[in-house]
């Protein structure tokens, strides 16, 4: 894989031919455009080897025909249907741009004062953008990068997947029991699935008596709960104002989800096992392991997401690739706040913000500086942002100069970041 670019000038510029496809299912709609605007109307090709191969050979005849030097084709950010053309024209060497589905939409208003979608006008709109120089590279990960970030988004999913059960199954224990959720606190415990398990209405509880319940909760919770909690839940059973009709459905669902919740830790805890197992296999993992709060799997999702740390030239690439580069909104003396573009990979971005999470507390690796914004009057949000950018500048620096992390280590002269 080449060396990442993100300046326009170096990726669009007069010898560049630039060719646009909006994304389809089934077919995908091509347009190309030269430097000197001489452009051609667009033309359809089917989302299979022969179409890829056939859109292939077009843009490089016109390359040649119009004597240019470099081909680079952009398209929007639009789910899984471009990914085999994607990739087929990245093993080609052919540079890959990415637009964002918010620009075109502006464009489109501006041209023609509506946002509608026509499939021969959005290409046009895609090289108009790619014109401006309003782009991401796109970065594919390529072996053992690849396969964690396909791992890094399954988890992802089976994580949203566990949390939209625990959602399910509280509103059901609401219908049926509310009082269980104010004794138990946690429906996520393993005494309070336990408990769901086996007994999920306020009848099972009355018959399973104080005794009984006791008994249970010391021995799944390991000596943690007891009598106290066994009475208070057994006194919530008898005030209870769960509903019984219809109890039967719920208390089945009840137990499908808890093994849907069972079924998605247990596949959450292999693919951490695979991510554990590739990240050995990373070089430089070493090197972003060493910053106390950075765990394996963390650590394995940010290689995943950024595919290659070494690819980076600059710190100003990588915040462009996580969304975390700067724009500001000013007006005539008025100088604007700067924020965030929220441009680029957001789970890159999740995963960055929760390690930065981590590191805040005290004793953690950033808890000073973080305490340094606060002090000086900026919001927790934004300084969370702070961190994590300064969290990426420092990861791009260990992987760059081959070193791991030690306190105080961007006041050494051999490791001084990027601005």
């Amino acid at each position: 894989m080449r060396t990442i670019k993100t300046k326009k000038h170096e990726i669009v510029n007069g010898r560049t031919l630039l060719v646009a496809v909006d994304l389809g299912k089934s077919k995908h709609m091509g347009y190309y455009r030269c430097p000197d605007g001489t452009d051609i109307k667009p033309f359809e090709f089917s989302n299979n080897r022969p179409g890829h191969q056939k859109f292939y050979d077009r843009i490089c005849q016109a390359k040649a025909v119009y004597h240019l030097e470099e081909v680079v084709v952009g398209f929007e950010s639009t789910g899984v249907y471009g990914e085999p053309l994607i990739h087929f024209l990245n093993d080609k060497g052919i540079k890959l741009v990415q637009v964002n589905p918010m620009h075109t939409k502006r464009i489109k208003e501006l041209e023609g004062n509506s946002p509608g979608k026509t499939d021969r006008k959005d290409p046009k709109v895609i090289a108009d953008i790619m014109a401006l120089g309003h782009f991401l590279t796109v970065v594919i990960p390529e072996g053992v990068s690849a396969e964690l970030r396909r791992l890094t988004q399954a988890r992802e999913r089976s994580v949203e997947r566990r949390t939209a059960f625990y959602n399910q199954l509280q509103d059901l224990v609401f219908i049926i029991f509310p009082e269980f959720l104010e004794v138990m606190k946690d429906i996520k415990t393993r005494s309070a699935q336990y408990l769901l398990r086996h007994y999920p209405t306020p009848q099972a509880i009355l018959q399973c008596g104080v005794d009984g319940l006791s008994l249970v909760l010391r021995r799944v919770s390991r000596g943690k709960l007891g009598r106290q909690r066994a009475e208070a839940l057994y006194e919530a059973t008898v005030r209870s104002v769960g509903i019984k009709e219809g109890q039967r459905s719920i208390v089945l669902e009840i137990e499908e989800i808890l093994l849907g919740i069972e079924r998605c830790e247990c596949f959450i805890a292999k693919l951490e096992r695979e991510m554990r197992r590739l990240l050995d296999q990373i070089p430089y993992s070493r090197s972003i392991l060493s910053v106390k709060g950075i765990k394996a799997v963390t650590a394995a999702g940010l290689i995943g997401e950024v595919g290659d740390f070494r690819k980076f030239r600059t710190i100003s690439e990588l915040l462009k690739l996580a969304g975390l580069d700067l724009y500001e909104i000013s007006s005539g003396n008025q100088r604007g706040n700067c924020h965030i573009t929220k441009r680029g990979r957001s789970l890159l971005r999740k995963l960055l913000f929760f390690a930065s999470l981590n590191m805040i507390r005290k004793g953690g690796v950033m808890h000073e500086p973080y305490q340094r914004y606060i002090g000086r009057g900026m919001p927790t949000h934004k300084a969370l942002v702070a961190i994590s950018r300064k969290l990426l500048g420092i990861l791009f620096a260990l992987v760059r100069d081959h070193t791991e992390y030690v306190v105080n280590y961007s006041e050494r002269e051999n490791l001084k970041l990027a601005a």
